[in-house]
């Protein structure tokens, strides 16, 4: 899974050995989607577009404020998801080379720590001082890579039952512990995940966010290894479509009958509604993307999205380490004072700027993908 698409493995028809070319498109597009938020693209057109259709589809570009779904709270689950089916190609792999169980496990715990660092440095640097921060999807990834992997050997449908326990444990911390201050179950600031945010940071996090929301997204991981091992399984395309179809639909009609009826979808805090709703989503566009770009061989224009998604590490820790504290500040003060000499308006100089911006970071990804050079740990 480690290799670059070239054009003209793109127009080859798939055969039983090739790349999963709709993982590297998936992957690679959420990358661009994020990239793009990183560069400010979506507050900068969604300021100037006004309270009309254009103002209500870019709004959907921004995490759902509480109770409620966008599109932009499927992004993180889709990343943890395919973390899932690119796990079951590695372990596959490892397997056929010959490492014993001790060897992919240290493997994969060494994988998890480096996750987990990064994901703490990436909030740790703040202007007035030091910070210890457990949010970062990296931190979160670090504890569902690890569980994901313990119970790979088990059969899918343990793997399957094993999530949903996870499910109904978060149902039942959030629920039944019933802490002083902490014992309204789907309340901001009021929640269990916010008493552990005390126990492990001594802090709640503003937005309502959670570190603990990495107990029940680990369902996310695990449903991406089980995708994984039925792609890599014998079964005909037309049945493993169908049961992913299966799988997502069913997915989307137990979290959104749970919405209706006692758990609200709450991304922040990662209800079991949610969880099982943006996983079902998760499902389902890789399953089209499968169908569309592996099984129909629609396969052009894939490298535009491949070259970031072979990265994603890379430009991740870019986006959010350094362009965040630097670059795009930098980048942003070279084309407003030139823009400004033609008179642009302000709003434009930033939708320019934010395109600019990106067009640089995916020139990085582009350089590194032709030099075959991919940043992975």
């Amino acid at each position: 899974m480690n290799q670059p698409i070239h054009s003209s493995q793109a127009d080859r028809p798939l055969t039983e050995h090739s790349r999963l070319l709709s993982l590297d498109f998936m992957r690679g597009l959420i990358m661009v989607l994020l990239v793009l938020e990183s560069t400010r693209l979506y507050e900068n057109l969604y300021e100037v577009s006004g309270p009309n259709f254009i103002g209500a589809f870019l709004q959907q570009f921004f995490h759902h404020p509480w109770h409620g779904l966008r599109f932009w709270d499927l992004i993180q689950p889709g990343f943890m998801f395919m973390a899932g089916v690119a796990l079951a190609y590695s372990i596959t792999r490892q397997q056929s080379f010959g490492m014993s169980w001790n060897q992919s496990f240290l493997k994969t715990l060494k994988r998890s720590a480096w996750l987990f660092f990064w994901g703490v440095l990436d909030y740790a640097v703040r202007r007035d001082g030091l910070s210890f921060e457990l949010w970062d999807v990296l931190t979160q990834l670090s504890f569902t890579t690890l569980v994901a992997f313990l119970i790979f050997g088990w059969s899918i449908q343990a793997q399957i039952g094993f999530s949903l326990a996870l499910l109904l444990l978060t149902e039942i911390l959030y629920r039944f512990t019933n802490i002083p201050g902490f014992d309204q179950p789907f309340t901001d600031q009021h929640n269990f995940g916010n008493y552990m945010d005390l126990v492990l940071m001594n802090k709640i996090n503003d937005g309502g966010w959670v570190a603990i929301n990495c107990i029940p997204t680990a369902a996310h991981t695990i449903w991406g290894a089980v995708v994984g091992k039925l792609f890599m399984s014998d079964k005909p395309s037309r049945d493993k479509i169908r049961l992913m179809i299966i799988g997502g639909v069913m997915a989307l009609a137990v979290g959104y009958l749970l919405d209706l009826t006692t758990t609200p979808i709450i991304k922040r805090i990662a209800t079991s509604s949610f969880t099982l709703v943006s996983g079902g989503w998760c499902v389902l566009a890789l399953c089209f993307f499968y169908w569309w770009i592996d099984i129909k061989n629609h396969r052009k224009h894939l490298r535009f999205f491949v070259v970031v998604g072979m990265n994603s590490l890379f430009i991740y820790l870019f986006i959010e380490i350094v362009a965040s504290r630097w670059f795009n500040g930098y980048i942003g003060a070279i084309t407003t004072g030139l823009l400004e000499i033609i008179l642009l308006p302000h709003a434009l100089i930033a939708v320019i700027t934010s395109l600019v911006i990106f067009a640089l970071e995916w020139s990085m990804c582009n350089f590194l993908y032709r030099k075959k050079i991919f940043f992975k740990i």
